[in-house]
């Protein structure tokens, strides 16, 4: 099942190119804003599915293209973002230390919004592109083979960065990856049913037009079983929250005003963004060599 928020917020189900709004079904359940209340369905999902499907097999929808699609997830309780998790192509011959970080929640924007990049002393914006896995129940201590039983469904997700800020090779994690608009998401939230085996997902990411990543997550470093024993052997995860997979480098390039971005993972739909800069900053265009290369351990950080 995709599930989506439209216009106003108003709680939807796609079916084909429709949506059909399913507001009503669970308006019952008790929440504070449309943040709470898709976290609250996550949680009671196997109580609303019937229903949910059957509303979207009774049709009578609006077709995609005549609303506006927001961030599926508008506020995620927590998103876990894993750092450095992907081999490089094969290029690294075992996987760097397992590592994450927090990522703002107030950095959640939707397909078709903006990624407004801040005045901060920069040495570049770049992309990430990459898998979220939604959490579906509360997750602490978890054993690698349960994982499936946690994971709610995926999200397609770009950790836009800010590169060169704070100390000279510090993981300044926060403060490059936080700002607001850097965590876009979406369009839809698909269930994990429907989305297919997430440990063999193809990623792809347009600017301009121009494929710059394309990757496949049987590339993590660190699969995800092991990504979310070690999460949560560290942190409670709960519906709602986002684990992110991390990112290939290997493709990475810079963003700056007037950008248009497309990302697409098969089954989860295609992210449409734009990018604004007010200082109209700029960088050479398509792929960030030293950073694949530094990345891949070709040259030394």
């Amino acid at each position: 099942m995709k599930l989506v928020y439209f216009n106003d917020f108003r709680l939807g189900v796609v079916s084909g190119e429709s949506v059909v709004d399913v507001t009503g079904i669970v308006q019952e359940i008790p929440h504070v804003g449309p943040h709470d209340l898709i976290s609250r369905l996550i949680e009671r999902f196997d109580q609303y599915r019937a229903r949910l499907e059957q509303a979207a097999r009774a049709g009578g929808g609006t077709p995609l293209s005549q609303v506006r699609l927001r961030a599926p997830l508008p506020k995620p309780g927590k998103m876990l973002n894993m750092a450095g998790n992907y081999l490089e192509n094969g290029s690294l011959k075992e996987p760097r230390p397992i590592n994450g970080f927090l990522k703002s929640p107030n950095a959640v924007i939707g397909d078709g919004d903006t990624i407004a990049l801040p005045d901060a002393p920069v040495t570049t914006f770049h992309h990430e592109a990459e898998l979220g896995l939604v959490i579906g129940r509360k997750a602490s201590k978890i054993r690698a083979a349960d994982w499936r039983s946690y994971v709610f469904g995926c999200v397609n997700y770009i950790d836009t960065s800010a590169r060169g800020l704070g100390a000279p090779n510090a993981d300044n994690f926060f403060l490059g990856k936080s700002y607001h608009t850097f965590a876009p998401m979406g369009p839809y939230l698909v269930t994990l049913d429907e989305a297919g085996d997430p440990q063999n997902k193809p990623i792809q990411l347009w600017v301009d037009g121009e494929l710059r990543q394309n990757y496949n997550t049987n590339d993590m470093g660190h699969k995800i079983p092991e990504t979310l024993e070690w999460a949560t052997s560290i942190a409670t995860l709960n519906p709602g929250d986002i684990l992110a997979c991390g990112t290939n480098h290997q493709g990475l390039g810079p963003l700056q005003d007037g950008d248009k971005v497309e990302m697409e993972i098969p089954g989860l739909g295609r992210l449409h963004l734009n990018v604004t800069d007010a200082k109209k900053r700029s960088w050479p265009k398509g792929v960030d060599r030293e950073t694949a290369d530094r990345a891949a351990g070709r040259v030394r950080a």
